[in-house]
């Protein structure tokens, strides 16, 4: 209202100085001192402008004034919070899945899309999503792009925005080129001109052209082109034949050669075990791979936390040395989890581990379980990276407790022995392990024939072997392909005498994918000793079969014979196992639903008949280190004793 009165005084004073200026026009009985000294009346009718002939606005006015009268209504609608939806229209002809990915990142219709706001807001956010399109648009090539947009009310009391897109024609590539690449040596030059995979009549597409620079920089390494330089990408567009040109120089600057490793400040590694690690060695055609396959294997150390591997070039030479700085990790990790199982009761372990207390990469473990049937105390050296990459020293020290239904045992362990490890960054197909052990065992059973319960103590020797192939396409959780393993164990035994023996063991299990969500999964397990009877043969080193990773349904070691006394499992010279589930994944969960196996034999060869088996039902949860299972089985065939309902709960799946 002060701004209509404001414009009213001021039409008053124009038209006071219109009559001073034009005398004439005023009326012959009128003082004009007087009329203006007059008070002026703000609700009277202003005079025409003069010699204009215009008249002034109406201030009452409605629909012709200057200020329109705003029911209040509106206006508190329009400043009113609501909820909004917004489309974009008008991109059938474009290929939008990646652009409106990106469009979904960057757009503040989206970031803001449950807060309510008010018109102006809204709009605002949709002019800045329009502009943010059409850029878009133009790095795929649509330089004529026109986005339009619109803020509507719908009936439901919200707002409708639409980003309406004339994507108009995509713009291509009349020209590209690559001036330098010919300087590469010969051979060279058209593999590197075909990595880079944008060519004449491509759309001028900013993300091809990265991703083929990208492409161009792995393959100049991959070739030996250490210090190989790319030029930004030129791009000159042509509105008039809506076409564009690519230049974008290349530097080979020639190939080069590995040269030897430099460990650069405080080292937690010497060059030499660097270069232990290293798949390469002095004088090897330079790969970029190579020095990549470097730094993962460096970080799978557990030791470092960055790693730093920098080229440099060696003086009047084709040798590149290359400078390693690395910054350590926390050396010290402490550890543990806890599992039950129907038959094996509750388990605890806990582990303090430093990883290298032996330097280099010698870690030491000091582990400890407690659980209602097992008490063990162990140290445990491994060696990592020994000799050779993925070669592991391993050394153990045991004193344990273990109280099962088949036997009763007070054991010290010496062991050691090498292998080659798989592990998640490289899962290797072929992995083996020669060691030897040495055990000192006391050990309660029930002597079958006479009933009398009775205690031994063995004094062994073994030199176990392992060869182990690995054709699945995860370590943890695998969905396709098959794994095949063998283990043999010569052993010396004395106990009344002296006496020998062997053991041997196969493993084999397949992964068959079904769907994108159920994997079936298969496995089978056979097992023999030869050379010595049943009874000559420490418990402790026998076969049994039952429980969470055996047969589930049954106690755990719980198949086989019993003794005549107690009714307990006394063990076998031979094993056979199988078991099927379909493993039906959903989101981070999974449904298993699976049937087990298996027997222990007396005679040293499997048998098959007499199999007992058992069938459930278990749970996953799939996490980044694994699954969480939890299995619910009960026996089909069960003998006295067996329980009805047998429970699982473990890291990782079945098998």
């Amino acid at each position: 209202m002060s701004q209509v009165v404001a414009a009213r005084h001021a039409a008053a004073c124009l038209a006071a100085l219109a009559l001073v200026a034009h005398p004439a026009a005023a009326p012959a009985q009128t003082d004009p001192l007087d009329e203006a000294n007059a008070p002026l009346d703000p609700s009277a009718p202003l005079d025409p402008w003069p010699d204009l002939q215009v008249d002034w606005p109406d201030m009452e006015g409605e629909a012709d004034g200057l200020i329109p009268d705003i029911p209040d209504t509106a206006v508190a609608d329009a400043a009113a919070a609501r909820g909004y939806a917004y489309r974009i229209e008008g991109l059938d002809a474009v290929e939008a899945a990646a652009l409106l990915e990106q469009f979904r990142d960057l757009s503040t219709l989206e970031a803001f899309r449950g807060d309510p706001a008010n018109a102006a807001q809204i709009d605002r956010r949709a002019r800045a999503d329009g502009e943010l399109l059409a850029e878009l648009l133009r790095a795929y090539g649509y330089y004529d792009a026109l986005v339009t947009t619109r803020v509507d009310a719908t009936p439901g009391g919200g707002f409708d925005v639409v980003l309406d897109v004339e994507p108009g024609p995509v713009y291509r590539f009349a020209q590209v080129r690559l001036p330098g690449i010919e300087q590469a040596a010969a051979g060279d030059a058209a593999a590197l001109r075909e990595a880079f995979t944008v060519v004449e009549q491509d759309p001028v597409d900013a993300a091809r052209v990265e991703a083929a620079q990208a492409a161009l920089e792995v393959e100049l390494g991959r070739r030996g082109y250490a210090f190989a330089e790319i030029g930004e990408p030129e791009v000159v567009v042509d509105h008039e034949t809506r076409t564009a040109t690519l230049v974008m120089p290349v530097r080979t600057q020639g190939t080069r050669r590995f040269g030897r490793v430099v460990v650069e400040g405080r080292p937690l590694f010497s060059a030499e075990h660097v270069e232990t690690i290293a798949r390469f060695e002095e004088g090897d055609p330079y790969r970029t791979g190579m020095v990549e396959d470097l730094r993962q294997a460096l970080v799978a150390t557990g030791l470092i936390s960055t790693v730093t591997i920098r080229p440099v070039a060696r003086p009047d030479s084709d040798l590149v040395d290359l400078a390693v700085a690395i910054d350590p990790a926390p050396m010290r990790t402490i550890a543990g989890e806890a599992g039950y199982g129907t038959g094996e009761g509750l388990r605890v372990e806990a582990s303090w581990q430093h990883r290298n207390l032996l330097p280099p990469e010698g870690a030491v473990t000091f582990r400890g379980v407690l659980g209602t049937r097992e008490q063990l105390v162990s140290a445990i050296l491994r060696r990592n990276n020994f000799e050779r990459r993925d070669q592991v020293l391993n050394a153990q020290i045991a004193i344990a407790h273990v109280d099962r239904p088949a036997f009763n045992a007070d054991t010290f362990v010496l062991a050691g022995g090498i292998e080659r490890q798989s592990n998640i960054i490289w899962q290797k197909a072929w992995t083996w392990s020669v060691g030897a052990e040495l055990t000192a065992t006391d050990e309660r059973d029930v002597d079958v024939e006479s009933g009398m319960t009775r205690r031994r103590t063995f004094f062994i020797g073994a030199i176990p072997v392992y060869l182990g192939y690995d054709g699945s396409n995860d370590l943890l959780d695998p969905t396709s392909g098959f794994r095949l393993s063998a283990r043999f164990s010569p052993e010396a035994s004395l106990q009344s005498g002296s006496f020998f023996y062997a053991r041997g063991q196969i493993d084999g299990s397949f992964y068959q994918p079904v769907s994108d969500t159920v994997t079936l999964a298969g496995r089978t397990r056979l097992g023999t000793i030869f050379g010595a009877s049943r009874d000559r043969i420490a418990p402790s080193r026998r076969f049994y079969a039952g429980g969470g990773g055996s047969v589930r349904g049954y106690g755990f070691q719980a198949l086989g014979p019993r003794d005549p006394v107690f009714d307990d499992p006394i063990g076998g010279r031979s094993l056979a196992e199988f078991a099927l589930e379909a493993r039906v994944r959903v989101g981070n969960f999974g449904i298993v639903p699976f049937v087990d196996g298996g027997n222990i034999s007396t005679s040293p060869w499997p048998r098959f008949d007499n199999l007992r088996f058992g069938a459930g039902v278990g749970v996953r949860y799939h996490t980044r280190f694994g699954p969480i299972r939890v299995d619910v089985a009960t026996p089909l065939n069960p003998q006295s004793g067996d329980p009805r309902i047998a429970v699982y709960v473990s890291l990782g799946q079945a098998f």
